[in-house]
């Protein structure tokens, strides 16, 4: 096929796939690409999004299939515009997340010559599949790399008209699934990692257990679920006595909770695979993908749910208002029914994760987090991306500051571009607080903390948001929760100044005093 046709088809596939959304970077050999995906979007086909950063590009897809559970394709041209996919990628595959990177390819013939951005970039992500059939891309679930040779002619005139869809082909084979019913007796628990969803929460309802749920997990809603649950894992007596652990999702935030999915003197049911299993599974460890249980003693939920809001007692005692779990709880507040947020790696989630209380069932919050891998790149286009993904308007994306400086290109876009209204909470103080509560923090290495770990940067955030055009308020801790209430639309930035000189003290003090309301 020409060029020309390539694009024709390609879109054809995404179309009748029912994808509604792509993500282009402007590129020479992509050229036929973009003006296919231009007159679907001028058609109302397909929602087109323009990103001169092939990076913040993918990430920017990222965002959008995860709240939008679609496929959504992202386009560069080839040589390293390619290479700049690859962290998002990466988070797609170990997210589970069906991004398709479409990349434009020189002819195979250029290959090993010295011709211009033409390099090896088949099979570059590793671990995804690879195809060079876009139908083959665009029919299943995950993420795919779709790689086209364009020959020349790249440019053609052309009528683009994609109204009359044309069908794909799907497959009707599907693994069986593995069930377990559960007996009770066993003292249970039940875990819910990241996109556990709520199968995890209905399943702790079903048994009358208590649910551990990360606050990107969707599942902590309802009345099991526990605020400070990994200090009371970490504390109460009551953790000795955990004789089975159900898990759902991909837990990767908190130690107590890898430390108990580490134990082999006890069952542990994965809902899930091994790829989605924080540690090595021992012998102990099931793979199932759906499980049933009936009530059991309501004693032993009480008993948890008692020891929480001791620790949550405890915890709010040492509070004053100002510091960073108040922004965290203050932001959880914020978030309205049908609402979106989007929480950054480094410690927002984790303070989020110790003070959110659940959501009543039924309200439709949608929390989401780039918690494949962890990182933080990319994390302002992800969350635009969430908020552009969903039906509702109302969305907040909570980062640190260093997160906010390492992706604020995904604020870079083009004056007819979509947007969301989209209020980003950045916890500032100036640098990674969240090594100074890990082993670096210790005295012993006072010496480089503030170089190589604390990197204080001392940039201005507000002239930052000034040179992207987009509004920027200083709002302390005290009066986040007036200013998350306005009813503010497009994007804007909320920075609130927080201390990161004295986060050890503030994480040892809570410790010490859950320790301490836990002790029998």
């Amino acid at each position: 096929m020409s060029a020309t046709e390539t694009a024709q088809y390609l879109v054809h596939q995404l179309i009748a796939r029912d994808v509604k959304d792509a993500v282009i970077a402007p590129g020479s050999r992509s050229g036929p690409l973009a003006l296919a995906l231009h007159a679907a979007d001028a058609q109302g086909l397909i929602r087109l999004h323009v990103r001169v950063d092939e990076r913040e590009a993918g990430f920017l897809a990222l965002g959008l299939a995860k709240s939008s559970r679609r496929p959504v394709p992202v386009v560069t041209t080839s040589g390293t515009a390619v290479a700049n996919l690859h962290p998002a990628m990466l988070e797609a595959l170990h997210a589970g997340v069906p991004v398709i990177a479409v990349t434009a390819d020189r002819p195979g013939r250029l290959r090993g010559t010295g011709a211009n951005q033409t390099t090896e970039q088949r099979k570059i992500f590793p671990g995804i599949q690879f195809t060079s059939d876009p139908w083959e891309a665009v029919r299943f679930t995950g993420p795919r790399h779709l790689n086209l040779e364009l020959d020349e002619p790249l440019i053609e005139p052309v009528a683009w008209d994609f109204s009359a869809r044309r069908p794909t082909e799907s497959s009707t084979f599907t693994e069986p699934l593995v069930h377990a019913k559960l007996e009770v007796g066993p003292q249970t628990v039940v875990v819910a990692g990241d996109d556990s969803q709520q199968a995890a929460r209905e399943l702790a309802e079903q048994g009358g257990w208590p649910l551990f749920a990360e606050p990107t997990s969707g599942s902590r809603t309802g009345d099991n679920a526990l605020a400070a649950y990994r200090l009371v894992l970490q504390h109460s007596p009551l953790t000795e006595q955990i004789e089975r652990v159900i898990s759902f999702g991909h837990s990767t935030l908190s130690r107590p909770i890898t430390q108990l999915l580490s134990r082999t003197d006890i069952e542990i049911v994965h809902v899930g695979t091994p790829g989605t299993f924080p540690v090595p599974a021992g012998g102990n460890v099931r793979f199932v993908d759906v499980v049933e249980a009936a009530a059991d003693d309501d004693g032993w939920l009480s008993s948890w749910l008692d020891a929480d809001k001791v620790a949550t007692a405890a915890i709010d005692a040492v509070l004053d208002g100002a510091t960073p779990y108040d922004v965290a709880r203050t932001i959880n507040h914020g978030v309205p029914p049908d609402g979106l947020l989007f929480v950054g790696s480094s410690n927002p989630v984790r303070d989020l994760d110790l003070v959110a209380a659940s959501y009543p069932v039924g309200e439709h919050r949608l929390i989401l987090g780039n918690r494949g891998l962890a990182g933080i790149d990319g994390t302002l286009s992800s969350a635009i991306g969430a908020a552009l993904g969903r039906s509702s308007s109302r969305a907040i994306a909570y980062v640190g500051d260093l997160t906010f400086l390492h992706g604020s290109n995904g604020l870079l876009m083009g004056p007819g571009e979509p947007r969301p209204d989209l209020t980003i909470v950045v916890a500032s103080d100036d640098g990674g607080s969240i090594f100074s509560t890990l082993e670096q923090g210790s005295p012993e290495y006072a010496d480089s903390f503030e170089r190589v770990y604390a990197t204080p940067t001392g940039a201005d955030i507000s002239a930052l948001c000034a040179a992207y055009g987009v509004p920027h308020h200083t709002v302390g801790p005290k009066d986040l929760a007036a200013a998350l209430a306005e009813q503010a639309t497009g994007m804007r930035v909320l920075e609130v100044p927080v201390d990161r000189l004295g986060r050890q003290d503030l994480t040892s003090a809570i410790d010490a005093a859950v320790r301490t309301s836990l002790q029998p």
